[in-house]
């Protein structure tokens, strides 16, 4: 009998390789599923190949209870049964983040999940001591989401060849790659010779051993499935191939509890793609996972429609060159979903403007988002004589943003129930109340933070009530300090040092 664990965590992976047959094509001449029935449920998942005649089947078990299988398909003559029993999760183990309460996140057993992402679009596909360097980076950090591509991608200050490709076969000769032609490959070029039916196993194995250490430091991996950005011929696969790779992809990331699903990122920079390519993949996420992972799609410019009902959440770009935190408020009414704005533009001092904001604007844009109640992106693009740039390969970061929003991540998690929703006050300021199961706010409630942007006051005024009393702190998010003002109540009056960057929590003392 093929070994497996006989005990594992409840939302850990369960994994077993059964040896079958090699000849013809393993990844589409022959097939593996398994079935895994408990008391309360009863899961159905496609098991793949992984080369030197292993097949592999995963499954993430949803309850503590004993659960029996049968792992069974055209990959073998044998049938394999048996069971293994599901205990209590330990540690940081709080299961599968969801949607919780219209427009945030929590994870299964009801922690709360404030998202606080970064971009590292291939860091996984780097050197061993460059991802090592990245781990380490993330495990000092805020950052609990971070999205990364499983395809390579071709684009300034990455022009390398990748660690590994996702198929059997060799890349164009890229010697004569410079920073100044490098868009006239983009897609075309020529002498790429894949065998997009016959995947490359360590291609996929090196992913899967970033996202279990991703899921050891609680961190998300919100995995970017299809991009524009290509030399290598993988954005113009025929529909039949996309389809087998949606297949693979899902049968072998999606038992891992902290996966998300990208669709695309900039999906309208892929012509070659239609709506209805896109809306198939969706119909594949969604009839393959059987753990209903987070679900979006990544545009440039024009929006997807955030409606469909497959999306979990909005993955939205930039509108406007200054403003697009100011837009949470129209986007959570117009679409009733979390909205995350994965690029918000990033820290750094590049030549294009998405990648040259100060860390002070970076934070300013996620106060302003995270008060309106969405959840903003971080990434870093400064010049580098080796042109290691964090939101390309990862490595180490060097700017102001990272220690600030490790503080608002502190003040987030201080927020009563699962988020923020903006509640209308004066017109100079954002101000957030914890979101009510309806939506609606009361006229009086027991939390409000207050956040002055680039305006510089120095003193503000309240009234509530005659009689509720609050606490007042006065938050500097730049300086990362928070100075208690004391108790009061009725009309009241706050000083504040006149700087930019300036919030006011107030709590009813109850």
């Amino acid at each position: 009998m093929t070994d497996y664990a006989r005990e594992i965590e409840r939302w850990d992976t369960w994994e077993i390789t059964c040896m079958g047959h090699s000849d013809k094509n393993p990844f589409v001449d022959y097939q593996i599923g398994g079935t895994f029935k408990s008391e309360h449920e009863c899961k159905t998942v496609d098991g793949f190949y992984d080369g030197d005649g292993k097949y592999i089947v995963r499954f993430m078990p949803s309850f503590e209870e004993r659960y029996e299988f049968t792992i069974k398909g055209s990959f073998s003559e044998e049938v394999y049964e048996g069971s293994f029993d599901v205990k209590a999760p330990t540690g940081n183990n709080h299961g599968p983040v969801r949607v919780a309460n219209t427009y945030h996140f929590a994870y299964e057993d009801g922690t709360p999940h404030y998202s606080i992402g970064t971009t590292c679009y291939v860091w996984e596909l780097q050197g061993e001591e460059l991802q090592r360097q990245t781990i380490e980076t993330l495990k000092h950090s805020a950052f609990n989401k971070i999205r990364f591509c499983i395809f390579p991608k071709h684009y300034d200050y990455n022009l390398n060849e990748p660690l590994s490709y996702p198929y059997e076969g060799t890349p164009c000769d890229s010697s004569k790659l410079t920073k100044e032609n490098f868009h006239l490959f983009n897609g075309k070029a020529e002498g790429n010779r894949w065998d997009f039916k016959r995947f490359n196993p360590e291609h996929f194995r090196n992913i899967e051993k970033c996202i279990k250490e991703l899921r050891e430091l609680s961190i998300e991996a919100d995995i970017i499935v299809m991009h524009p950005y290509d030399r290598w011929g993988f954005s113009l696969m025929s529909r039949e191939e996309d389809e087998l790779y949606w297949n693979y992809v899902i049968a072998r990331f999606s038992s891992y509890r902290n996966v998300w699903w990208s669709l695309a990122n900039e999906y309208d920079l892929m012509p070659q793609k239609t709506i209805g390519d896109w809306e198939n993949y969706a119909r594949i996420i969604c009839e393959k996972d059987k753990y209903g992972r987070l679900r979006s799609i990544h545009n440039c410019r024009p929006f997807y429609d955030y409606t469909r009902p497959w999306i979990t959440h909005c993955s939205i770009q930039r509108q406007d060159v200054y403003k697009t935190a100011e837009l949470v408020t129209e986007w959570r009414e117009r679409y009733k979903k979390p909205i995350v704005i994965d690029e918000i533009a990033y820290e750094g001092n590049i030549q294009h403007g998405w990648g040259n904001i100060s860390g002070k604007e970076l934070v300013r844009r996620f106060w302003e988002a995270s008060l309106r109640g969405g959840y903003v992106g971080h990434g870093e693009t400064y010049m580098s004589p080796d042109d290691i740039l964090w939101w390309s390969h990862g490595g180490v970061l060097h700017g102001e943003s990272p220690d600030r929003l490790k503080f608002l991540y502190r003040i987030l998690s201080e927020t009563p129930g699962y988020g923020l929703m903006p509640l209308q006050q004066g017109w100079d300021e954002v101000c957030a109340v914890p979101e009510s199961a309806d939506g609606m706010a009361q006229e009086v409630k027991s939390y409000y933070l207050y956040y002055y942007g680039f305006n510089r006051p120095s003193f503000r005024e309240f009234y509530y009530d005659d009689s509720s009393e609050f606490e007042i702190e006065v938050i500097d998010t730049w300086d990362m300090k928070i100075e208690r003002k004391g108790i009061f109540k009725g009309r009241f009056r706050i000083e504040l040092p006149g700087k930019e960057y300036m919030a006011i929590r107030a709590k009813k003392c109850l």
